[in-house]
């Protein structure tokens, strides 16, 4: 089968440079807006995952049943109540898109600008639709509605392809747990891990961080940021955590947590050993509950 027209079409938007400047001029905007920690709030951080999918759910479904109602006679009333929240709901849900947008990779920004170009056209044509039924011009009203429907569509359509064919916003650690074998795995020897320096090894295949403390404790995560994939070994290492260089993303050394976003999931912890002549060796630390196939648990694998 031939690859679909719209597929062909964001394609060449993902490679389309010439709105850079202006994605630039936005991106440098929305990340100078005096956040402070309101913006890991917008991240998501506190769910596990983005919130922006979450806050796009009200607007998207105060549109759509006002659309539903616009087809029953005598229920512009409504019907127009439904346009002014699913207005009202479209401005945090921009904030939260904003916020995750300006932390992408240029790519995936060239397809969200599109995306937001979309949605922000569905707001103007939905401001219309709800000035129009307040005037009384009910037909208008509902012609602005359902072209408004028409760009949310449009809209959630690019969004779908940001989320699922360029991952943006997923989980880039996920499938750590999936990868590793269980049991050690030997990594190098102490002396190769100079104090407080990133290191990067590889365990089955996947990039493993090691750092070791001056004291001597060792440290290893999953070294492929959570947020993008960005190479933590390449990173800033201060106070116990790493600073991912991409994004700025910091996590915690001891167990991966993420400690400021745009990550929203920790990175996938090891335990770490050292045996006989100084080889250092990690295991794949297990969450709470979870049982090796050798019967020990998580809580015996941290003793």
């Amino acid at each position: 089968m031939r690859q679909s027209r719209a597929l062909r079409l964001l394609d060449r938007l993902e490679r389309e440079p010439r709105a850079d400047k202006v994605i630039e001029a936005l991106r440098s905007g929305v990340r100078a807006l005096p956040l402070g920690r309101g913006r890991d709030l917008l991240h998501g951080r506190w769910i596990g995952h983005p919130v922006h999918p979450l806050m796009v759910q009200l607007p998207i479904g105060s549109w759509l049943s006002a659309a539903v109602l616009d087809l029953r006679p005598g229920r512009s009333r409504e019907a127009g109540l439904l346009v002014g929240v699913g207005l009202a709901a479209a401005v945090p849900a921009a904030l939260t898109g904003a916020v995750d947008w300006a932390e992408l990779h240029r790519q995936q920004m060239r397809v969200g600008l599109v995306h937001a170009l979309a949605n922000t056209a569905a707001v103007g044509l939905y401001s219309a639709s709800l000035a129009c039924r307040i005037k009384g011009r009910t037909a208008a009203g509902r012609t602005y509605g359902f072209l408004g429907l028409t760009a949310v569509g449009l809209g959630g359509f690019l969004g779908g392809h940001m989320a699922y064919r360029q991952a943006s916003g997923a989980n880039h650690a996920e499938e750590v747990p999936h990868v590793v074998t269980q049991g050690w795995h030997r990594i190098g020897t102490v002396d190769e891990f100079p104090a407080g320096r990133p290191v990067r090894r590889s365990v089955d295949d996947v990039p493993v961080l090691v750092v070791r403390e001056s004291g001597g404790t060792i440290h290893a995560l999953a070294e492929r940021c959570s947020h993008l994939a960005g190479p933590l070994a390449e990173g800033t290492v201060a106070d116990g955590c790493v600073q991912c260089p991409w994004h700025g993303s910091v996590f915690r050394l001891s167990d991966g947590w993420n400690v400021r976003g745009p990550a929203t999931a920790p990175q996938p912890a090891f335990d770490t050993r050292i045996v006989d002549g100084g080889h250092v060796e990690v295991r794949l630390r297990l969450r709470d509950g979870e049982v090796r196939r050798d019967g020990t648990g998580a809580e015996a694998a941290r003793t």
